[in-house]
Protein backbone atom coordinates (compact mmCIF):
# COMPACT_ATOMS: atom_id res chain seq x y z
CA UNK A 1 0.00 0.00 0.00
CA UNK A 2 0.78 3.82 -0.47
CA UNK A 3 2.30 5.39 2.63
CA UNK A 4 2.98 9.29 3.09
CA UNK A 5 6.36 9.62 3.13
CA UNK A 6 8.07 12.58 5.72
CA UNK A 7 7.00 15.87 4.02
CA UNK A 8 4.81 14.39 1.80
CA UNK A 9 1.47 16.56 2.38
CA UNK A 10 -2.30 15.73 0.73
CA UNK A 11 -5.35 14.30 1.43
CA UNK A 12 -6.35 10.54 1.43
CA UNK A 13 -8.89 9.38 -0.21
CA UNK A 14 -11.37 9.02 2.69
CA UNK A 15 -10.90 12.42 3.85
CA UNK A 16 -11.97 13.62 0.58
CA UNK A 17 -15.24 11.64 0.51
CA UNK A 18 -16.04 12.75 3.58
CA UNK A 19 -15.54 16.21 2.74
CA UNK A 20 -18.25 15.15 -0.13
CA UNK A 21 -20.72 13.84 1.76
CA UNK A 22 -20.81 16.71 3.79
CA UNK A 23 -21.12 19.04 0.82
CA UNK A 24 -23.51 16.85 -0.48
CA UNK A 25 -26.05 16.69 3.25
CA UNK A 26 -25.36 20.57 3.17
CA UNK A 27 -26.18 21.08 -0.61
CA UNK A 28 -29.48 18.70 0.13
CA UNK A 29 -30.85 20.53 2.98
CA UNK A 30 -29.91 24.46 2.21
CA UNK A 31 -30.70 23.71 -1.87
CA UNK A 32 -34.16 23.22 -1.42
CA UNK A 33 -34.78 26.57 0.51
CA UNK A 34 -32.97 28.74 -1.83
CA UNK A 35 -34.53 26.99 -4.62
CA UNK A 36 -38.06 27.04 -2.85
CA UNK A 37 -37.53 31.20 -2.49
CA UNK A 38 -36.88 31.90 -6.38
CA UNK A 39 -40.75 31.81 -7.41
CA UNK A 40 -41.92 34.42 -4.03
CA UNK A 41 -39.05 36.78 -5.39
CA UNK A 42 -39.96 36.60 -8.63
CA UNK A 43 -43.64 37.19 -7.36
CA UNK A 44 -42.23 40.59 -5.42
CA UNK A 45 -40.47 41.47 -8.40
CA UNK A 46 -43.39 41.27 -10.62
CA UNK A 47 -45.57 43.57 -7.84
CA UNK A 48 -42.91 46.27 -7.77
CA UNK A 49 -43.10 46.70 -11.80
CA UNK A 50 -47.06 46.19 -11.65
CA UNK A 51 -46.45 49.50 -8.82
CA UNK A 52 -43.86 51.42 -11.25
CA UNK A 53 -46.46 51.08 -14.13
CA UNK A 54 -49.49 52.16 -11.81
CA UNK A 55 -47.65 55.13 -11.08
CA UNK A 56 -46.78 55.86 -14.44
CA UNK A 57 -50.31 55.21 -15.65
CA UNK A 58 -51.59 57.75 -13.10
CA UNK A 59 -49.15 60.55 -14.53
CA UNK A 60 -50.31 59.91 -17.63
CA UNK A 61 -53.93 60.10 -16.54
CA UNK A 62 -53.00 63.51 -14.72
CA UNK A 63 -51.24 64.73 -18.15
CA UNK A 64 -54.01 63.49 -20.86
CA UNK A 65 -57.03 63.18 -18.88
CA UNK A 66 -57.53 59.71 -19.30
CA UNK A 67 -56.29 56.16 -19.15
CA UNK A 68 -54.20 54.32 -22.39
CA UNK A 69 -56.53 52.54 -23.99
CA UNK A 70 -56.78 48.60 -24.74
CA UNK A 71 -54.90 49.18 -27.84
CA UNK A 72 -52.49 51.65 -26.86
CA UNK A 73 -51.86 49.71 -24.18
CA UNK A 74 -48.70 50.31 -22.12
CA UNK A 75 -46.26 51.44 -25.11
CA UNK A 76 -48.50 54.71 -24.83
CA UNK A 77 -46.08 55.47 -21.35
CA UNK A 78 -42.95 55.43 -23.74
CA UNK A 79 -44.42 56.67 -27.51
CA UNK A 80 -46.78 59.36 -27.90
CA UNK A 81 -50.26 58.06 -29.46
CA UNK A 82 -51.29 59.53 -32.39
CA UNK A 83 -54.59 61.21 -30.46
CA UNK A 84 -52.85 62.57 -27.24
CA UNK A 85 -52.14 66.31 -27.44
CA UNK A 86 -51.60 66.52 -23.79
CA UNK A 87 -49.13 63.50 -23.81
CA UNK A 88 -45.76 64.89 -21.49
CA UNK A 89 -43.60 61.34 -21.71
CA UNK A 90 -42.33 58.99 -22.07
CA UNK A 91 -43.45 58.09 -18.63
CA UNK A 92 -40.83 55.26 -18.38
CA UNK A 93 -37.12 55.82 -18.41
CA UNK A 94 -37.13 52.33 -20.13
CA UNK A 95 -38.19 50.02 -22.92
CA UNK A 96 -41.42 47.96 -21.05
CA UNK A 97 -40.04 45.08 -19.78
CA UNK A 98 -41.04 41.61 -19.36
CA UNK A 99 -42.74 40.35 -16.37
CA UNK A 100 -40.01 38.04 -14.62
CA UNK A 101 -41.93 34.49 -16.39
CA UNK A 102 -41.16 36.21 -19.89
CA UNK A 103 -43.95 37.23 -20.84
CA UNK A 104 -45.92 40.53 -21.21
CA UNK A 105 -47.92 42.35 -18.85
CA UNK A 106 -51.49 42.61 -19.46
CA UNK A 107 -53.11 45.71 -19.75
CA UNK A 108 -56.67 46.46 -20.26
CA UNK A 109 -58.82 49.67 -19.84
CA UNK A 110 -60.84 50.28 -19.08
CA UNK A 111 -60.68 47.07 -16.59
CA UNK A 112 -62.68 44.83 -14.62
CA UNK A 113 -61.51 45.89 -11.34
CA UNK A 114 -61.58 49.66 -11.89
CA UNK A 115 -60.09 52.17 -14.64
CA UNK A 116 -58.17 49.55 -15.82
CA UNK A 117 -56.81 46.33 -14.94
CA UNK A 118 -52.71 45.18 -14.96
CA UNK A 119 -51.84 41.79 -14.39
CA UNK A 120 -49.06 39.49 -14.72
CA UNK A 121 -50.37 35.47 -15.61
CA UNK A 122 -47.76 34.41 -13.54
CA UNK A 123 -45.11 31.30 -14.52
CA UNK A 124 -48.10 28.95 -15.99
CA UNK A 125 -48.70 32.19 -18.27
CA UNK A 126 -52.56 31.00 -17.58
CA UNK A 127 -55.33 32.92 -15.52
CA UNK A 128 -55.50 31.95 -12.28
CA UNK A 129 -53.19 29.37 -10.34
CA UNK A 130 -51.64 29.36 -6.75
CA UNK A 131 -48.23 29.71 -5.22
CA UNK A 132 -45.76 30.61 -8.67
CA UNK A 133 -48.49 30.00 -11.18
CA UNK A 134 -50.44 32.47 -9.34
CA UNK A 135 -51.30 35.79 -11.17
CA UNK A 136 -49.87 39.11 -10.11
CA UNK A 137 -52.44 41.89 -10.11
CA UNK A 138 -52.63 45.54 -10.10
CA UNK A 139 -56.13 45.91 -7.91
Amino acid sequence: MFRKKRGQKGFTLIELLIVMVILGLLAALVGPRMFGRVGSAKQKAAEAQISLFGTALDTYRLDVGRYPTTAQGLQALREKPDDTPNWDGPYLPREIPLDPWGNSYEYRSPGDHGDYDLFSLGADGRPGGEGEDADVVSW
